[in-house]
């Protein structure tokens, strides 16, 4: 049976003429704003500050409780702009598809891609596609990069973080990857585990308008919100310390931490960022992050000292202290 019979990515489709022309034509250009398809996207920008970013999305499995790559490569250059305190504006997307990967797959992530723009007020305005051999890729990678504007007077910057500022995160910890790790591994959960993979910057919006004294935001992405906070502590050059007991952490994620012997400081995120903020504006921050419909289950769980400079401490339930340092290697690769 031909391969185009089967209903899937021929070598051809990225070689530049008839069959990569109907791949667009049929898939991309009805999911994004690819205007008249030139080599380059003109845009429209106000003059100031931009915001530029790059990631690139190798996750596996493609299709996971919640999400997908597509919505994934969307929602994680969204908020890589979003904790800079830029409003995301235009994002490009580049496609790696191996050949013989089925067209039914990829049109469900573009049309995930798109209803994920649209989510977030982004537009994709200009894209690649690249088809390897097989064997070449595992099915898919995608490339987004994105731009957005800098309001005046809004700099996330660990070099702003003070001694008693204290730090808030938006939401549970861990879901995203706990949520590829048991799917992975076949595992299921009642009431089951779903991603955090959304955007961030309508929250952000709404926490920006709130306080003028946050500091610094992070998503703590790979290397979890242990990596994360290590990062901001040695970039400020203080000693954060959080409080164990405070870690927002569902259930299904302190469960499957305690059968893999895991660490859910260290599990990926996708869905939530890290605020360090003023004290003084941290309880009436928390209270319109908590309105917010990605901000449900934000929580305070510690505060910057000024020294051990340098370091994060988690103070145990029980009592203790333990220092935690950054993640030497990844607990769970492809998961983003």
């Amino acid at each position: 049976m031909e391969e185009q019979q089967l209903d899937r990515i021929l070598l051809g489709a990225g070689g530049g003429g008839k069959l990569m022309h109907e791949l667009i034509e049929k898939y991309f250009v009805p999911a994004f704003d690819l205007g008249q398809m030139m080599d380059s996207a003109i845009l429209n920008i106000k003059p100031g500050k931009l915001a530029f970013t790059t990631d690139s999305f190798v996750v596996s499995p493609l299709f996971f409780a919640g999400g997908d790559i597509g919505s994934l490569a969307v929602n994680g250059t969204v908020n890589d702009l979003s904790v800079s305190g830029a409003e995301p504006l235009y994002l490009s997307a580049a496609f790696i598809i191996e050949e013989g990967f089925l067209l039914s797959d990829l049109a469900t992530i573009v049309e995930s891609m798109s209803k994920a723009a649209a989510k977030a007020n982004v537009k994709v305005v200009t894209g690649d596609t690249k088809v390897v051999g097989r064997g070449k890729a595992d099915r898919i990678f995608i490339n987004t990069t994105g731009i957005g504007l800098l309001p005046d007077g809004v700099e996330s910057s660990p070099l702003k973080i003070d001694t008693s500022d204290v730090i808030i995160v938006s939401g549970e910890i861990g879901n995203h990857g706990a949520c590829i790790m048991s799917g992975r591994n076949g595992l299921s959960f009642t009431p089951p585990l779903l991603t955090d993979t959304r955007p961030l910057n309508g929250l952000i919006k709404e926490m920006l308008t709130c306080s003028k004294n946050i500091h610094f935001m992070r998503d703590p992405t790979r290397g979890g919100i242990a990596t994360a906070l290590k990062e901001a502590a040695l970039a400020s050059n203080k000693c954060i310390v959080i409080k164990e007991h405070l870690l927002p952490i569902a259930d299904q994620v302190r469960g499957l931490c305690d059968l893999l012997g895991l660490d859910p400081l260290y599990i990926a995120n996708e869905g939530i960022l890290i605020a360090i903020v003023d004290r003084k504006d941290a309880d009436k921050l928390l209270e319109t992050m908590k309105k917010h419909p990605y901000g449900g289950n934000s929580a305070i769980i510690g505060e910057v000292m000024s020294s051990p400079q340098g370091m994060v401490i988690v103070e145990t339930a029980l009592g203790g202290k333990r220092v935690v340092e950054m993640q030497t290697h990844d607990q769970l690769p492809r998961i983003c």
